[in-house]
């Protein structure tokens, strides 16, 4: 599996924890940025070229960080194929890959801790969609609306 992470200023010190974790667990991964905890580091400038690799398929899953979460989330989301969630707690993690094909983990920075952000982390990349039955029939009704709302583009 190839991840893809990527952070704001805020979400830096995170991230970069966040790595080295992943190294430890043997994971592959990308880092789409910031490479610094510059202020100009905008959340919607570095969660796009993540969200672009996911909507063509060059990484499996994301994980995003920005101080809340709430603007990585807010910007991955519109881009095509893309699943964002703003996640906090290790049950929202599985439960939204395995039900809702979830594909781009948001956190913030600066509300979780390191060991919360691992424990989600784990929970989310462990975690497999249930490709059949409701949750199929869910995830081909969020689809068909994304494909809708990308046409009138």
């Amino acid at each position: 599996m190839k991840i893809g992470i990527a952070a704001d200023h805020a979400g830096f010190k995170n991230k970069e924890a966040l790595k080295l974790f992943l190294d430890e667990k043997g994971y592959e991964y990308e880092d789409f940025g910031a490479h610094s905890m510059d202020p100009e580091d905008d959340y919607s400038d570095i969660v796009m070229p993540l969200a672009v690799a996911i909507s063509e398929q060059k990484v499996d899953k994301g994980i995003a960080i920005c101080g809340s979460g709430v603007g990585v989330s807010i910007a991955a989301n519109k881009f095509e194929g893309v699943r964002a969630a703003l996640i906090s707690e290790h049950y929202s993690a599985h439960q939204g890959v395995e039900h809702d094909d979830l594909n781009l983990l948001c956190m913030g920075g600066r509300v979780l801790g390191a060991a919360l952000i691992e424990e989600i982390t784990i929970a989310f990349l462990e975690a497999k969609f249930i490709d059949h039955g409701r949750f199929q029939r869910r995830l081909n009704k969020v689809k068909a609306i994304e494909e809708m709302n990308f046409k009138k583009l």
